[in-house]
This record gives structure tokens, sequence and C-alpha cells, in this order.
């Protein structure tokens, strides 16, 4: 291919590896259009730039190459969405109906529309139509007085061009199907295939073309299917932006183009991983911290001190967010597990504050010695805590390797989390701790 010649040009390639079309088992969602090329690249640190660049810089070798439509991804993370989705790209754009033709027309509006909204990297719409078939037409009336029938004729057409297994050979525990099939220029020149001999009765011969019209005609390239219904996949990657935000204008722009009532269009691919994971979420952290509140009411014994405690939530949640924007990140799953991984670091810095404050109390002391000394003396613990956790997140902050998109968020939200926890548990939560707890104290001691 001429395109891997041109693309090996790119001096951060190493070498190319071509796949083109399915496997013969037909679990592959690829079509026989459809080519894979595997990009070995050299190492990160003979790159003359970041990954961006070098996919700018394959963009631009591909651009040479009108009525080629192409998409970046990792190998992967491509079988994982094929699997799950059964669609590659960030986003996938899923129009169902029964007329091939006009889902082909909806395909390549949405694509077009998807196409002009900043953050769209590739759209790749398919190509319904374009494949070039031989149809044979048998003269039912000819075959009628020649005394052959239709299966008859069909068969032996079969045979020729496709082979019939007419028995098996045994080589000891090897089994070999024995097929019978017309020659190999049967398939490749249509005039041989004109002139194919169709025997009828008596022994008598008829060439083809006199028993049936042959033509070429355009036919569709494939036909997807899913829960028993046609349907045209429209492929988007999604680079410089957010899922959520660039769905939700895509949606917009879609619902504008007022598709056919008989269409259906839906949404999927990693966003539709990422609303399923956001889903769940949603369910996980209100539980967690529930049960972190639960657990704390039965540590302190009070209501008031629970909910002092769960104010370092807030306190974490403020630098990761600030973190996240100062990073250009967005708040994807992984960020969002790194939320749930600072509540944790959070409530246990409070309750070594909190467990202190309440024993130097249990002494006697005044509630301002109380603050004063027990903030200096929780100053190391606490300093220790958080110094373990950044210090586990900094070779993540600064891997460039595969998986790092994954991993950055994730110690960006934890990093910038800790850092205003700390800050704000040894400034703020003493001077809470004297509003709520140490006035409950107080009073027990005055009565």
């Amino acid at each position: 291919m001429i395109q891997q010649q041109i693309l090996a040009k790119v001096p951060e390639v190493q070498s190319i590896v071509a796949r083109v079309g399915s496997d013969e088992i037909g679990l592959d969602p690829m079509g026989l259009n459809e080519t894979d090329l595997f990009l070995i690249m050299k190492p990160s640190d003979q790159w003359r730039g970041p990954k961006e660049s070098v996919v700018d810089a394959l963009r631009e070798v591909m651009e040479q190459f009108p009525g080629i439509d192409y998409g970046f991804t990792q190998p992967i993370e491509m079988r994982v969405s094929e699997m799950l989705t059964g669609a590659r790209g960030d986003v996938a754009v899923k129009v169902f109906g029964d007329d091939l033709q006009a889902l082909n027309d909806a395909a390549q509006l949405i694509a077009k529309s998807i196409h002009a909204l900043p953050g769209a990297a590739e759209v790749i719409a398919p190509k319904v139509e374009g494949f070039r078939y031989l149809r044979v037409l048998p003269d039912r009336y000819r075959l009628g007085e020649l005394g052959i029938s239709v299966e008859s004729f069909q068969r032996q057409l079969r045979m020729a061009l496709e082979g019939e297994t007419v028995g098996v050979m045994l080589e000891g525990s090897i089994r070999t199907p024995i097929i019978i099939r017309g020659d190999e220029r049967l398939r490749e020149n249509l005039d041989t295939l004109a002139r194919l001999k169709i025997t009828g009765e008596h022994a008598s011969a008829y060439s083809l073309e006199t028993l049936a019209r042959l033509e070429m005609v355009d036919g569709p390239i494939r036909v997807d299917h899913e829960q028993g219904q046609r349907f045209a996949n429209v492929q988007v990657s999604v680079e410089g932006r957010d899922l959520t935000g660039f769905v939700q204008e895509a949606q917009s722009a879609v619902q504008a183009l007022a598709l056919p009532a008989a269409l259906r269009v839906t949404w999927g691919g990693q966003f539709e991983n990422q609303q399923r994971a956001a889903a769940r979420l949603g369910l996980v952290i209100p539980a967690s911290i529930v049960m972190i509140f639960i657990i704390l009411m039965l540590t302190f014994g009070s209501m008031s001190q629970a909910l002092l405690v769960l104010l370092n939530v807030p306190f974490a949640l403020v630098g990761g967010v600030f973190a996240l924007a100062l990073s250009g990140e967005y708040l994807s799953v992984p960020a969002s597990v790194g939320f749930i991984a600072l509540l944790g670091i959070a409530v246990l810095n409070g309750v070594v504050m909190v467990s202190h404050f309440n024993e130097r109390i249990a002494t006697g002391e005044a509630i301002e010695t109380v603050i004063r000394k027990g903030a200096e003396r929780r100053l190391r613990p606490v300093l220790m805590t958080t110094l373990i956790a950044a210090l586990g997140m900094v070779p993540l902050l600064f891997a460039t390797g595969p998986g790092s998109e994954g991993q950055r968020p994730l110690a960006i939200v934890v990093t910038g989390g800790l850092l205003s926890s700390t800050l704000l548990t040894l400034y703020l939560l003493p001077r809470v701790f004297v509003w709520t707890a140490g006035r409950e104290h107080l009073k027990g001691v005055g009565q």
C-alpha cells in the first residue's frame, strides 16, 4: 500500500503492519473495505515533540489521500471498544432504520454536522453503497424449454463458483474435505463466466449467457444489524474537550437536522461507557459518604463531631477541582476515582485532629490550649500522611507512556485535593472545632 510507504517516512514511525478486511469466522466488526494499520513507534525519547504533534504529522500524510476515512486509536483500546460497544471511537452515533439508502443519507448528514463542531478530530461515516456485484437473472422460459429446473441451474452455478463438498479424505486423524469447484478464472473474468456450460437433459450443455442475463450492479458493502434491525454507525474521535459537553452539542446539531421519523438515533461508544460509569459513581460516592458518617458516629458518639470530620471532604474537593482546571483536564472517570480516593485521606486527617483534641480536653485543658497545642502536635502526623500519598502520585503526574491518559487525571485530583485538604484541615478545622465540639465539652464541664 502506498499509504504505508508514505507513513513510514514520518520519523517517529519505526515500522507498519497492515491487516485488510475481517477474519473468516466473522466475529470482527470490520468490513471487507477496511484496513487496520498498526504503527510501531520508536521510543518516545526519540520523538520530535509530544504525542499530539506526532498524530498531527500522521494526519497531514493521510490528508494526501482523498476518499479515505481514517481514525487514530490504540490496539487494546480499539478491541475493548469493539467488544463493549461494537464500535470504535469516543462517540458512536447509531442510526436505525429499514431503508439502506435513507440510512446512508442520514449518516452522511450527521457526519457533516458533527464534523463542524469544535473538538471533532475524525468523523467516519459508513459507505453503505459502492460495492460491485454480478447479478445473474435466469431466463425461466428458456430454462423450461430446455428442461432445466431453476434449482438445478442454481446448484450447477453454485458448484462452479463456490464449490460443493462431495466427500472426505481420511489421512490418519486428519479429515480433508473433497470439494469440486470450477476454474479460478470463472471468478475473475466475466467473459469466461458467460461461457460456463450448464448441463441439461440428455447431457446437453448450454452456455450461461444463453440461459441468463448477466449484469454488474452497485450494492451494499455490508449491512450492519443490531437487535435484529439495520443501522449505520458514525464514529467520532474527540480531542481537546470533554466528551459530555461535546455530545450535548452534537445531539443538538443532530436534532436540528430533522431526520425522517422512520429513523431512530442512539449514542454510544466511549461516551456510553462514561455515562454508565458516572451513573455507578453517582451511587457509590453518596453510599461511601453515608458509610463514613456512620463509622464516625460510632467512633466519636457525636453527630456534630462526625459532621466536623466530614468537613474535610469539601476541603479536598476544592483542591481537586482547581487542580483539574489549572491543568486543563476534564472531569473523567479516572478523575472521579481520584475524588473517591481523597475521601479516605481527608477523613483520616480529620479523625487524627479531632481524636487528639478530645484526648486533651478529657485531661481538663482549656479549649484555647487544646486547639493550639493539639494543632502543633498533630502537624507532623497529618503532613506524613499527606506527603506519603502525594509522593506516590508523582510518577503518575509525569507519566507519558501508554495509559498515562487515565493515570494523569487521577493523580492531578489527588495531589491538588491533598494540598487544599491539608492546609484547610490545619487552619480551619481547629477553629470550627471551637464552635462545635469545643462548646459541647465546655457545657459538659459547666454542668
